[in-house]
């Protein structure tokens, strides 16, 4: 990547108290380079801005540059934020993986949702996934110069064969000696199987575990876990892709494949290495592993265990519940109706609250043309639909995984205002148990 294609960091956000305040940056600035060195990506300038002794190029909100020299404690942050962690562009995907849900979108919506990445530094980052298939050899270089690990690595399959005809990519075959690359350097990465029936499930989901498993040896593993995801499909995905829907009796069968598979692992290893998703038990009608089952929540991200986390974090904050409200309050909660029944302790708890009463509405995704959704997936016109005409209360309690971060639009890009006003009520985004008892403690003073 040429110096020439790296833009100015643009700033969006200066913390209050920090280094960056006290100097006078404003948002609108842009960062040009550290000690004579333009950072491509978040991970660059966190690297330069380690050093006790900074000269920073800048760029003013009008384009005036301006030099700055800073003495600071070694690895103190500046207090900066940016409008992006790549500023060099993102590392797009060329695989064509007929389960891939930004080709099961519409079209016609912010251009956002059709970006495919496959990028590196946002795995290192944020815990997204990629599949290796894309990386050029100075990437590869970067990993492990700069000791980028864990990556969160989209395998699906082992057997190249079968990896080659999910990804349509002929690069995608040499999945085992990637990992072997990572084996050798001792980096790490937390690998996940998108299970799509007729493909790479049955015996072929057996061998793509065993592989995996091998590579879970020494003390720092290059396989620190697996998650096994059903296929998620929707009316837009494109036609003849090959693909099926994951049955009541599929999911049945996974899971007995998976866990046969992890007494064996946790024999042999001393864990489970391989986890299944949450959805499987769903769809599947069967109880969740207990909470001890997931270890340390290695795949949360994957949705591996995170009902079992928020029911426990939940029965934590439950401590700090009023026992009564001052003034009668009623509000209607809105889920995916993937987890009604999980989440019927949350909702009976909340209800013996004197003066308070909680309606859960679990939906199904019209919009995307499911019969059993999970509440991240839900869209402003599945709630308008499901909710219109109906008594709100004084409020909706709108888990804020449904929105884009940082934004208040949903993946249909109906915005938070918008849906309010059409249905007359309050929408009030909740982002996890924390925030949930607030709001709750916040109508119990009133």
């Amino acid at each position: 990547m040429s110096e020439a294609s790296i833009r100015p960091a643009l700033i969006t956000a200066v913390m209050p108290d920090s280094i960056a305040a006290e100097i006078g940056f404003e948002v609108g600035d842009r960062l040009v380079s550290i000690n004579g060195q333009r950072p491509r990506d978040l991970i660059d300038y966190q690297f330069l801005c380690a050093d006790e002794v900074l000269e920073l190029e800048v760029l003013d909100s009008q384009g005036r540059p301006h030099q700055i020299e800073i003495e600071k404690d070694y690895d103190e942050d500046l207090g900066l934020e940016f409008d992006t962690a790549l500023f060099d562009g993102l590392i797009q995907c060329n695989n064509r993986c007929p389960f891939c849900f930004i080709d099961q979108q519409p079209l016609g919506k912010r251009e956002t949702l059709y970006l495919k990445d496959d990028d590196y530094r946002l795995s290192f980052l944020y815990g997204s996934y990629l599949t290796l298939t894309n990386l050029s050899p100075k990437e590869w270089e970067r990993i492990e110069q700069m000791r980028l690990s864990p990556l969160y690595v989209s395998v699906h399959a082992t057997e190249p064969d079968v990896r080659i005809r999910l990804l349509k990519n002929p690069r995608a075959g040499k999945i085992l000696e990637q990992l072997g690359w990572f084996q050798e350097r001792r980096l790490q990465v937390h690998a996940q199987v998108v299970l799509c029936p007729g493909i790479n499930d049955g015996e072929h989901l057996t061998q793509t575990l065993l592989d995996l498993a091998q590579f879970h040896q020494e003390n720092v593993p290059a396989v620190a876990s697996v998650a096994v995801v059903p296929v998620g499909l929707t009316r837009f995905r494109p036609p003849e892709d090959e693909l099926v829907p994951v049955s009541r009796e599929k999911a049945q069968e996974v899971i007995a494949q998976v866990q046969a598979l992890q007494v064996k692992f946790r024999q042999q290893y001393g864990s489970t290495v391989v986890w299944l998703a949450d959805e499987w038990f769903l769809l599947a009608g069967q109880e969740l592993p207990p909470e001890s089952h997931y270890e340390d929540y290695p795949q949360i991200g994957n949705g591996v265990g995170s009902i079992r986390l928020f029911l426990k974090q939940f029965q934590k904050a439950a401590r700090k519940l009023p026992k009564r409200l001052k003034t009668p309050h009623q509000f209607t909660w809105v889920l995916g109706n993937a987890v009604e029944l999980a989440f019927q302790p949350i909702l009976q708890r909340l209800n013996q609250v004197q003066g308070l009463e909680v309606r859960m509405v679990a939906i199904a995704s019209d919009y995307w043309g499911q019969t059993m959704t999970v509440t991240g997936l839900l869209t402003g016109q599945d709630i308008l639909h499901a909710l219109k005409g109906k008594n709100l209360g004084d409020g909706i309690l709108l888990p804020s995984l449904m929105l884009k971060q940082g934004d208040t639009r949903f993946l249909d890009d109906m915005t938070v205002e918008e849906l309010s006003c059409q249905l007359g009520t309050p929408l009030i985004p909740i982002s996890g148990v924390e925030e949930l008892i607030k709001r709750i403690n916040a109508v119990a003073s009133c």
